[in-house]
């Protein structure tokens, strides 16, 4: 059995669970999600968890079984206190600003880079801190756009500077200077 699979979903009060076949639909506080999962998995609603079972040991339902139910535990954490992500922009004369609902990057390049959060995600910015926190009821949607973000200008090697996950360590590369010296020393 699998280690995840096996553990229930506690759904919180706030929260209202439909299970209708292999269909969920989960509605919270923060906003509502339905999502369809394969036929061969069991999902049923007892005494306010959601417990996932399968109906046989082949690799792929096995494999099916943990997905499952992260999923749904996804689901309920969403929709109940939801998902955030922070980035941090780190370089001279970067900034991000907001523009309404948008987000304008700074990195630079000639022209800002403006993005818009699909439904149901919005951003925060601490400018002093050159913060942006990406906030949503999708793990799935929140993670995506912070990666999206990131890629707009990955932190480089050398100095460091770029859009990075708050807490990520950027392993840095000596300039030409120290290798310089270093090549001079062999000969």
């Amino acid at each position: 059995m699998s280690r995840i699979g096996r553990l229930p979903v506690t759904v919180p009060e706030s929260v209202k669970v439909e299970i209708k076949g292999s269909e969920v639909h989960v509605k919270g506080p923060k906003g509502e999600m339905k999502r369809s999962f394969s036929t061969q998995l069991g999902i049923a609603l007892e005494n306010g968890q959601i417990q996932v079972t399968r109906s046989s040991d082949e690799p792929r339902v096995r494999a099916l079984h943990g997905t499952t139910r992260a999923l749904i535990n996804n689901m309920v954490t969403g929709v109940s206190t939801g998902f955030t992500k922070v980035l941090e922009v780190d370089g001279v004369g970067y900034r991000v600003e907001m523009d309404g609902s948008k987000l304008a990057l700074y990195v630079g390049y000639s022209h800002p880079i403006i993005i818009e959060p699909p439904a149901g995600i919005f951003f925060e910015i601490e400018s002093k801190a050159r913060l942006v926190k990406i906030n949503g009821y999708d793990s799935e949607v929140v993670g995506q756009l912070a990666a999206d973000i990131r890629k707009v200008r990955p932190p480089e090697p050398y100095l460091g500077k770029g859009i990075r996950y708050q807490g990520e360590k950027i392993r840095r590369k000596a300039g030409k200077a120290a290798k310089g010296k270093g090549a001079a020393a062999k000969k």
